[in-house]
């Protein structure tokens, strides 16, 4: 059986893809786009921010990293870097920044010693990487290494860590389709207080009246394994959301994360037995 970061601190590869920014104007352009006040990051600090469409949907959560005064290194789940190059670029008039692909990777540390035990080596960053109920750091870099008293595990392992806290990836939880509090990621990813940003509006909008959105993403805990894309549906057979993602856990056993209407109130139980929990799965 593989080491469990419940029980141990494990690294595992969590493929991303990162993105420079960088120039005279790099910081007051990213401020403008980013839903995070990135302009008042120090040196060498990060935080999780949300590049939004116009209309305020969903285009990226990535997390931005301060690497110089004038430098920023943004990370988001693999696959989604061009997307993120392409809608940065998008909006890029006469502003003197460059956007560029940068061959950085990611070591996931997760565990109940993960803060002290992700020492970054060379020229690699640690940054604080906490999902809901299991402390983490990410050594991300050019080349990030597995660091001593820190066991290796397969990205399954990790994956299934990602569904028991409910962290959202990027064409799962989060697509364009998705407004940002229906995903649950508001508090880590959006000033209140900073200037304005593209897709503004609908973020302030929705805050203000409660959060109240049609879908939330839940917890699920099935007897038997998942299928993403699957429906759900209640115990009269009415399509009440959809499963967005599904893992094995050691300790739960088949558990996934899904889409699932406000009028699905956790706990609660569905047809084929599955069931709706509030997140995380697993409390720390």
């Amino acid at each position: 059986m593989s080491a469990s970061p419940r029980t141990s601190t494990v690294a595992a590869w969590w493929p991303r893809d990162f993105v420079m920014v960088h120039g005279p104007d790099a910081a007051t352009y990213l401020q403008g786009q980013l839903s995070q006040d990135v302009a008042a990051l120090a040196v060498g600090a990060s935080t999780w921010s949300l590049l939004l469409q116009p209309q305020g949907k969903v285009d990226a959560l990535v997390r931005v990293l301060r690497s110089g005064d004038a430098a920023f290194v943004l990370d988001v789940d693999a696959g989604w870097g061009e997307a993120v190059v392409a809608r940065l670029g998008r909006f890029k008039l006469r502003t003197k920044a460059d956007i560029e692909p940068v061959a950085w990777r990611c070591l996931a540390v997760r565990g109940p010693d993960a803060h002290a035990l992700a020492r970054p080596s060379g020229g690699d960053v640690a940054v604080v990487a906490d999902w809901p109920g299991l402390p983490g750091v990410d050594l991300v870099g050019p080349a990030p290494q597995v660091p001593a008293g820190v066991t290796e595990v397969d990205q399954a392992v990790l994956e299934a860590a990602r569904v028991e806290t409910g962290w959202p990836a990027m064409g799962a939880e989060l697509t364009p389709d998705t407004i940002p509090a229906e995903a649950g990621v508001v508090g880590i990813s959006v000033s209140f207080t900073k200037g304005c940003y593209t897709g503004q509006e609908l973020v302030a909008r929705i805050d203000s009246r409660g959060g109240n959105v049609p879908r939330h993403v839940r917890g699920l805990r099935s007897p038997v394994p998942l299928v993403v894309g699957a429906e759900l549906h209640d115990a009269a057979g009415a399509v009440v959301g959809v499963v967005t993602s599904s893992a094995v856990s050691d300790t739960l056993g088949p558990v996934g994360l899904g889409s699932v209407h406000r009028s699905v109130t956790p706990p609660a139980t569905l047809a084929d037995d599955v069931q709706v929990l509030e997140l995380p799965l697993v409390a720390g």
